[in-house]
């Protein structure tokens, strides 16, 4: 028999040994902004040693998945088609309406929910919200990977790269992080959403020894910084900056290019994970993509939301009926 409880605490996943994927799955991250967030619903359903849960957070009339812009997705902890149907059927108690993304989908996670809360009575859509660029190492050296980028990086790097020097550090650095918040302050991207979050995220990877903070430093002065974690054979590109003065330098892209060699031949991943955005630039470095999808679920017994039903039926039909 399958027992279904909601707590407004994320503490107990500690307990509970979900084999997360990545590190946007991993209790501690979930701590992270449950300290953050308010009205954290984790709702957690479980048969024998069968368990999954949902880190939700309650936002006006619906929940949504607990989670920010640094997360690069959100996946239930835990699969098992069954327990996760029996949990969207008994959601209905606490919630009417529940928007999920950015799931991936190359483990199934979407389409799982969307035929759990399917059969759980909810009306459902599933639509495309986002790309995920990565870069399938399949085997190759740095060397072998670089000479297949664009032609235009290349004779940047030949030309430029001793213009900066390149530290890559596999530990958090108090001075080396002072020096990724001052050229982020100083650069094209806009001010830093949550930076004491993202400080506290970083520190973690460092402990755990997943970190990798490259600075790159010219005539003394910093002008470039990225923020990687590797771990499980993927490597995460989480920020990267530089400061404007500096862009004629091109330290972006050495520091990029010593980043892509260090984890390529010195940590051999299979993966690197660039993180959701289809910014024109990623494309230069990928060589693959992977869909991510937002599923609203509806209840359909809630008369409120019907007008919504109703319009996202008649845009489902437009959908299919364009593409016969």
């Amino acid at each position: 028999m399958t027992r279904v409880s909601y707590h407004d605490t994320v503490n107990v996943l500690q307990a509970m040994n979900f084999a997360g994927e990545g590190p946007f799955a991993r209790p501690e991250w979930f701590a992270l902004l449950a300290e953050r967030k308010e009205d954290v619903l984790l709702a957690v359903a479980e048969d024998g040693d069968k368990r999954v849960a949902l880190p939700l957070m309650r936002k006006g009339r619906m929940f949504e998945p607990l989670r920010n812009w640094y997360s690069f997705s959100w996946r239930p902890l835990g699969q098992d088609a069954a327990v996760l149907e029996t949990l969207a059927r008994d959601l209905k108690s606490q919630a009417s309406h529940i928007v999920l993304s950015p799931l991936p989908d190359e483990d199934r996670s979407a389409c799982d929910l969307q035929c759990a809360f399917n059969g759980a009575g909810w009306f459902t859509v599933l639509e495309r919200c986002d790309t995920n660029h990565v870069l399938r190492v399949a085997g190759r050296s740095f060397a072998e990977y670089w000479a297949g980028r664009p032609g235009k990086m290349r004779t940047t790097l030949k030309r430029k790269a001793r213009k900066v020097d390149v530290r890559i550090l596999e530990c958090f650095d108090e001075q080396a992080w002072a020096d990724y918040q001052a050229i982020y302050a100083d650069s094209w991207k806009p001010t830093e959403g949550d930076p004491d979050l993202l400080e506290a995220f970083a520190r973690q990877e460092g402990a755990a020894g997943r970190i990798r903070l490259g600075i790159a430093v010219a005539d003394g002065q910093p002008v470039a910084a990225q923020f990687w974690t590797v771990e499980d054979g993927t490597a995460y590109i989480h920020k990267l900056a530089h400061i404007e003065a500096a862009k004629p330098l091109s330290a972006g892209t050495t520091l990029s290019a010593a980043l892509f060699e260090h984890v390529i031949d010195r940590d051999h991943v299979e993966l690197v994970d660039f993180g959701t955005g289809d910014d024109p630039y990623k494309r230069d470095w990928m060589d693959g993509e992977r869909p991510r999808y937002r599923l609203e679920c509806l209840d359909p017994s809630n008369p409120r939301l019907w007008p919504r039903i109703l319009r996202l039926a008649l845009r489902k039909l437009a959908k299919r009926t364009g593409r016969s």
